[in-house]
């Protein structure tokens, strides 16, 4: 299902949450949080690890970094007000070199 049509049938109570449950109402932080550790689980990387679901943001800004945007529209896109927390990003993206000599 298309991005803007799944928000198109999103119930009205539900219409100023990004997360909802399966029944439409807003999804509590402790349900998150069962989630990412279901998830962590089914991907087999065991208790070990830390996984929480701010993880996800820093995806989101990893997964930008590696398409090579610039730093300053990641940025924005993440509501940063520091550039040095979009830096992190950046940073780990050996690909950023690739065009300097071409």
């Amino acid at each position: 299902m298309e991005y803007a049509s799944w928000f198109k049938k999103r119930p009205n109570s539900a219409k100023d949450f990004v997360f909802v449950s399966e029944r439409g109402s807003p999804l509590t932080r402790q349900s998150a949080w069962q989630i990412v550790a279901e998830a962590r689980n089914l991907a087999g990387l065991g208790l070990g690890l830390d996984v929480h679901p701010h993880m996800l943001k820093h995806s989101c800004g990893y997964f930008l970094a590696n398409k090579g945007l610039d730093t300053r529209l990641i940025q924005d896109y993440m509501g940063h007000k520091q550039i040095q927390n979009t830096v992190r990003y950046t940073a780990t993206n050996a690909k950023r070199f690739e065009e300097l000599w071409r």
